[in-house]
């Protein structure tokens, strides 16, 4: 099908739950929003986490309402697998935008997320949702709760055996699609694109990545999930049920040796948090948590943190400096005790979890002419004034694309960004009067 050009007020970049906020707002105002995820599905890392600090909320709960406000409401246009290519200031204002759609293989308009496809399918591959422990199909809707519903296929991991084909109910089955490209007009951007992790190898005192029973945070947010891959927490070298687990403070964050001197402000919380549903999952295991600093900085953040104390979590005040393995695969801590005079000890665990921080998933510079701060996100120039303008007239960052941040900061901060794009639209133009007849069909 090809895709022509859009016309639309506002371009949101980036599907997670800041992206998902903005484009709220800003269709709830009357402005008409397009948002484009490159990943098959809206929801981004939220949809993937267990539960919610201080609150302790399904994050699920949360974040699927939210995903099916985008998908139906009638001034959001959702394009989920498809990427910006290039970016042009327009004739008069605004932007024009180039975008990439990537094929599925799947027609979406006809597809109904049956999955029989999915079940009929004989090639498993590793679930990059479950962050590779456990395995999907390579034909699949992307997991339970998807925004769309639709299948999409793996075209490298495809036998082209035809199986999916034969047994789809309404024919959605494309193996001719090719990669479209179509532009939008839109007046103002905002780029919502969210963070990596700081990689689990790049300490190499800390296993290189190479020591199975040593994993990053959101690995273990898998596990506590209740749509997780094996519905239990168990370690991954050999499904066993671990009896003492450990957590390694500030594992990608504060460390010049990294380049990532700063303190990605999410690792405290997040790991007493899920310290806290470990005592729940695992009522017998001992768990530590070794810090340099707590930082419980939020609204109800330190009781969050005396909970977790009085729940027999074990705090200890020093530095790792390496984490080895002995014959059973356990890993052995070495850490400096520095509240027992100093004192270097190596402690062993079932499970480690290293807690890494924060670092920028995408250079805006190139493709928007966004200026980056030194530690690689979006550059505020006024911060606490206008938190979301950058320096560029017309593009606006929201979230983790501006720079570490909880939740409840990336909600307040989309919002923001909003008011800053509506504000601007206001000053510029007035909104589109027919934002349906201004669009042809498109893939989401």
């Amino acid at each position: 099908m090809t895709v022509h050009t859009m016309k639309a007020d506002v371009l949101v970049v980036g599907g997670g739950i800041a992206g998902m906020q903005s484009a709220l707002d800003l269709a709830d105002q009357g402005y008409h929003v397009v948002l484009v995820e490159k990943e098959p599905s809206i929801g981004g890392k939220m949809i993937m986490l267990s539960k919610v600090f201080p609150t302790l909320d399904c994050c699920s709960c949360i974040t699927t309402p939210k995903m099916s406000a985008v998908a139906h409401h009638d001034n959001i246009e959702l394009l989920t697998y498809c990427e910006v290519k290039s970016i042009n200031t327009g004739l008069n204002s605004g932007y024009t935008v180039q975008i990439a759609q990537k094929p599925r293989y799947v027609d979406i308009d006809t597809c109904t997320g049956c999955r029989q496809c999915e079940y009929a399918c004989p090639i498993d591959v590793p679930s990059a949702f479950d962050r590779n422990l456990g395995a999907v199909r390579a034909i699949r809707v992307p997991f339970s709760t998807a925004v769309p519903q639709k299948a999409v296929l793996d075209i490298e991991n495809c036998l082209l055996c035809g199986k999916c084909e034969k047994v789809c109910p309404v024919e959605a089955i494309d193996f001719s699609q090719q990669p479209e490209t179509f532009e939008i007009e839109v007046e103002a951007i905002i780029l919502a694109t969210g963070f990596e992790l700081t990689p689990t190898n790049a300490k190499a005192e800390y296993g290189g990545g190479k020591l199975l029973n040593v994993i990053d945070a959101l690995v273990m947010e898998r596990l506590l999930a209740p749509t997780g891959p094996y519905g239990h927490v168990l370690r991954p070298s050999d499904g066993k049920e671990p009896g003492s687990i450990a957590y390694v403070q500030c594992a990608g964050s504060r460390d010049k040796t990294l380049g990532v001197e700063y303190c990605s402000r999410v690792c405290c919380m997040y790991a007493i948090k899920q310290a806290m549903l470990l005592s729940g999952a695992l009522p017998l295991a001992d768990i530590t948590i070794y810090y340099m600093d707590i930082r419980t900085f939020g609204k109800g953040y330190e009781q969050f943190y005396q909970n977790a104390k009085a729940m027999g979590i074990e705090f200890v005040k020093g530095k790792v400096a390496r984490i080895r393995q002995d014959e059973d695969q356990n890993p052995v801590v070495r850490v400096e005790m520095i509240e027992d005079g100093s004192k270097v000890v190596e402690r062993t665990h079932d499970l480690v979890v290293l807690s890494v921080g924060m670092v920028p998933a995408f250079d805006p510079h190139p493709l928007y002419g966004v200026p980056t701060a030194d530690d690689g996100f979006a550059a505020i120039p006024a911060p606490n004034i206008r938190p979301s303008l950058t320096a560029t007239p017309g593009i606006f960052a929201t979230g983790t694309a501006a720079g570490p941040m909880d939740i409840v900061d990336s909600i307040v901060m989309a919002s923001a960004a909003a008011a800053e794009a509506a504000a601007y639209l206001e000053e510029t133009h007035s909104p589109l009067p027919q934002f349906t007849a201004a669009k042809e069909a498109v893939h989401v």
